[in-house]
């Protein structure tokens, strides 16, 4: 590509197909990207470069459709049972280096992963974040399969936006019905409770369900797994309700999908109590029983996975539970463990991929929001100081709706920080989650 007058390539992005090139391209002076179409430019809305026959198109949802039309590998693809990182990237700039970072590694990257909830906070919408991804996956030249996340889906109104918007990737909430009080209920508690369960719903009956469970040794291979009473009656009086909300939440995905394959990952990690290992057995047997075909899994591990930070707790005791966790998912087969909240847990990286055998998923959202204001603490320490005083000021409200133990009397107060140290706050426990948890007042 000759060099477009006013304008900087990315040469990574360039790419002729068909008699066609295609790139992105920032404009010198103000950085605005664009995408650049010499040839056949039917379906794209642009402007004739002066003094060419290139079409300069801004970068809008119409135009992204339009790559994607023409460059397959722009749209998200479902990624099975590769290893897989999701990168929670809430500004939409960091796909770039994103790429560039899982580049030669064998991960398979879920580059576009966003909640309902996130989207609330940023106000960006599925298909933005979508194509937020996708330009940077263009720009950097990516050719692999990638996948894009619809996050913590709780209810099926939410489904249909991700759906259209093209995800590949559709992680179900069901901690809404899950019941946390069980964990510590006594055996007639757990009966009343098991008996008033919609059995209906679960397509099964208590009587079949001791038949299948009691008396039985599942051997596991690492290790064999049998169920009491108690044992059971807590399993199914915890999840006894979110297993149909699952395979409900199932049917409608797959319904608006329409026959196109795609992920499906279940997440009991949002709930008060860790998965025991026979819960997880549990689970998996009656989604299985159901049906229902999943590609992972996200069990709530002992200890603490909180947001930004690396693990709280016994790490022998973390060994032993994911030790079992991935013994039950061998058991099963077809799927993966799914690590949520993984962000900055370094500790626990090396231990879930040796007991899972790279049958695992790194779900991470924020850090590249936490790396950006590292940026800009040192090159605008003044806006940095706004943005800290800001965020310590909403921290109690919007920690809210969040497992975390930052204590806001640890942060301090951003006049009292010398300019050249205010980067190293980000190494700091609890300003890092500080400013983790209140991203979405500051974009607001």
């Amino acid at each position: 590509m000759e060099p477009l007058n006013g304008y900087n390539l990315y040469e990574a992005s360039e790419l002729a197909q068909d008699g066609t090139i295609y790139f992105l391209a920032r404009r010198a002076g103000d950085g605005v990207k664009v995408l650049g179409v010499q040839g056949n430019t039917a379906g794209f809305a642009g402007t004739p470069h002066p003094g060419s026959d290139v079409l300069l198109c801004p970068l809008t949802p119409e135009n992204a459709a339009a790559l994607r039309q023409r460059l397959p590998w722009l749209a998200p693809a479902p990624l099975a049972l590769q290893t897989s990182a999701g990168f929670g990237d809430r500004l939409g700039l960091a796909t770039p280096g994103h790429a560039q970072s899982v580049m030669g590694t064998g991960i398979a990257p879920i580059f576009a992963q966003q909640s309902v909830r996130e989207n609330a906070r940023t106000g960006r919408t599925p298909q933005e974040v979508v194509d937020d991804a996708m330009w940077g996956v263009f720009e950097v030249g990516w050719r692999e399969p990638w996948g894009a996340d619809a996050d913590h889906l709780k209810t099926p109104d939410v489904i249909a936006p991700f759906v259209e918007a093209g995800y590949s990737f559709f992680t179900i909430d069901p901690s809404e019905h899950v019941d946390n009080a069980a964990q510590t209920d006594d055996e007639m508690g757990l009966q009343q409770k098991v008996q008033a369960l919609s059995w209906s719903a679960m397509e099964t009956s208590l009587a079949d369900l001791e038949a299948r469970f009691l008396g039985q040794t599942f051997n596991l291979g690492t290790l064999q797994l049998t169920f009491d009473r108690v044992t059971l009656l807590r399993a199914v009086a915890k999840y006894g309700r979110a297993v149909p909300h699952i395979a409900e939440m199932h049917r409608h995905v797959s319904m608006q999908m329409s026959g196109k394959p795609f992920d499906f990952e279940v997440s009991v990690d949002e709930t008060d109590t860790p998965t025991s290992i026979h819960e997880h057995f549990y689970i998996a047997t009656e989604l299985q029983r159901l049906g229902i075909t999943w590609h992972s899994l996200a069990p709530r591990f002992v200890g603490r996975f909180e947001k930004g930070v690396d693990y709280i707790g016994d790490l022998d005791a973390l060994d032993a539970n994911l030790a079992g966790h991935s013994a039950v998912m061998r058991h099963f087969g077809g799927y993966k463990l799914s690590l949520h909240s993984g962000s900055d847990k370094f500790t626990v990286y090396p231990l879930a991929a040796r007991h899972a055998e790279g049958l695992v998923h790194l779900k991470t959202a924020g850090t590249s929001y936490l790396e950006a204001l590292r940026v800009w603490a040192g090159v605008d320490p003044a806006a940095f100081r706004d943005v800290l005083d800001f965020s310590r000021g909403r921290y109690e409200t919007d920690r809210a709706t969040y497992h975390v133990s930052a204590v806001l009397e640890r942060v301090p107060e951003a006049n009292a920080v010398p300019d050249a140290d205010l980067p190293d706050l980000l190494n700091r426990f609890d300003t890092r989650q500080v400013l983790h948890v209140t991203y979405g007042s500051v974009l607001d």
